[in-house]
């Protein structure tokens, strides 16, 4: 079945094709947008089209919106979420568990662990992994952070919620040894995810089973 182009797509290939946009606005706008992960020049032409079709009111609400974003949303002191406050709400709220310190590798992840209703702790956003190739190690990570956390707050557990990649079994393992003296109990999520898969392209249902039927980390290097 042949695909229908509509009058933007059709306008962005033909732009693209002669390589001018006859606007250096639009060609300024279009470079902004292609920068954005995933975004390349094509889609990026695409919208700033739409845009310039729509009323102007929409644009000054998009542009208004990103800039509050950048400006007022701030890394939480505590776990390193996002939060708009002094503290993210997870930390500040007093229903959640301030024994259980869920670690996870992004803020995505925080999100993705939410939407299963399955952990009612706290959290503690690394900020990446471990990857020596990649030349991150532990010491551009929030793991001294929760180092000093566990042993200041006294947590009792600790869930190691990372994805079950390389860089994620081995951001485990250092944690592991990090925490080790500490008394607290360190666990794992179970291996119902897919070997090498990112934590947040899991499913729900298995996520949460997965944090349900955690095991101790101790267990699993056996």
């Amino acid at each position: 079945m042949n695909r229908v182009y509509g009058r933007s797509e059709i306008i962005a290939n033909f732009a693209l094709m002669n390589g001018s946009l006859n606007s250096m606005l639009l060609e300024t706008a279009v470079d902004e947008l292609s920068k954005l992960p995933g975004i390349g020049r094509k889609t990026a032409l695409r919208l700033a089209l739409h845009l310039l079709r729509k009323e102007e009111n929409v644009a000054y609400s998009l542009g208004e919106s990103l800039i509050r974003m950048r400006r007022d949303v701030r890394y939480c002191p505590r776990c390193h979420n996002i939060t708009e406050e002094p503290l993210c709400p997870i930390c500040s709220s007093t229903r959640r568990n301030q024994k259980i310190v869920c670690v996870v590798e992004n803020v995505k992840d925080v999100i993705t662990i939410e939407s299963t209703h399955e952990h009612s702790g706290l959290y503690h956003v690394l900020g990446g992994l471990i990857s020596p190739i990649d030349g991150v190690g532990p010491s551009d990570l929030e793991i001294d952070s929760l180092v000093e956390r566990v042993r200041d707050e006294n947590v009792e557990e600790v869930i190691l919620a990372l994805s079950p990649t390389m860089e994620g079994d081995t951001t485990n393992y250092y944690i592991f040894r990090k925490l080790e003296d500490t008394g607290a109990r360190i666990s794992v999520l179970a291996r119902g995810l897919s070997i090498g898969n990112e934590l947040e392209f899991t499913d729900e249902l298995t996520l949460g089973r997965s944090i349900v039927n955690r095991i101790p980390f101790a267990n699993q290097r056996r």
